[in-house]
């Protein structure tokens, strides 16, 4: 019986391999096609972008929080000497007033450091809240009495802001502590002059209410703020 893939060559009698039409039996392969491939494509950049603006608008929301917590120290401050005629932490009637667990030796200044966790800086989170003026547990012993911003870094007041950052100049400073520079520069531009070694709002390394910290610059042609790097900022009024 003849094998039908093979045929007799014309002039000879020997049997060769039958070619078919096209070259040899070609395997069939898979793959995506150029129209596939480019949605694909298109649907990957979407998802990426909105990544990039979900994680922007995250950012930005953490930043407007930040801004909030300088303006509110503003409106505490005021609020509890315009009621109390004396400053929050540093009320010698507080126990009277608010109910507060301590009161303050009343010489017109908020004492201490502003990450303090004793005396009138620290006491100062406990007047505003009995005061109404401010949210956050009453109850010094609480683990999180200590208020935060966005980021987690500590947040404090103080009178002296040119002790927090040096020529911060003001009756009181507000600090808080644990921003990236690139959330920094952006606080300072929407609280100040967007310059971070000036104005009412600075930026430093290492604030500790004591000795006063050298500000970083953000302008100039040599800045020295790092976006990744995370710093105190401490608005002066």
């Amino acid at each position: 019986m003849n094998d039908p893939d093979k045929q007799l060559s014309k002039g000879s009698d020997k049997y060769q391999p039958k070619s078919w039409k096209g070259g040899d039996r070609m395997k069939k392969q898979s793959g995506f096609t150029l129209i596939e491939l480019a949605i694909v494509l298109v649907i990957i950049g979407l998802l990426l972008g909105g990544v990039l603006k979900g994680q922007e608008l995250i950012n930005s929301a953490k930043v407007k929080n930040m801004a909030t917590d300088f303006r509110n120290a503003q409106v505490q401050i005021y609020s509890y000497q315009d009621k109390f005629r004396a400053l929050p932490g540093d009320d010698r009637a507080a126990t009277n007033h608010v109910g507060a667990s301590n009161n303050g030796n009343g010489d017109g200044v908020i004492s201490g450091s502003w990450n303090a966790t004793t005396g009138e800086t620290f006491d100062y989170w406990q007047h505003v809240r009995l005061a109404g003026l401010a949210t956050g547990p009453t109850i010094t012993t609480d683990a999180t009495y200590l208020p935060t911003n966005a980021e987690g870094g500590r947040i404090g007041v103080q009178s002296n802001p040119d002790k927090t950052i040096a020529n911060l100049k003001g009756s009181y400073a507000i600090c808080s502590a644990g921003i990236l520079g690139k959330f920094a520069k952006q606080l300072d531009t929407a609280l100040d002059d967007g310059d971070t070694a000036g104005g009412n709002v600075m930026v430093a390394s290492d604030v500790d209410g004591v000795n006063a910290a050298t500000a970083v610059t953000s302008v100039g042609e040599s800045p020295t703020i790092s976006d990744s790097t995370k710093y105190t900022v401490c608005m002066a009024f």
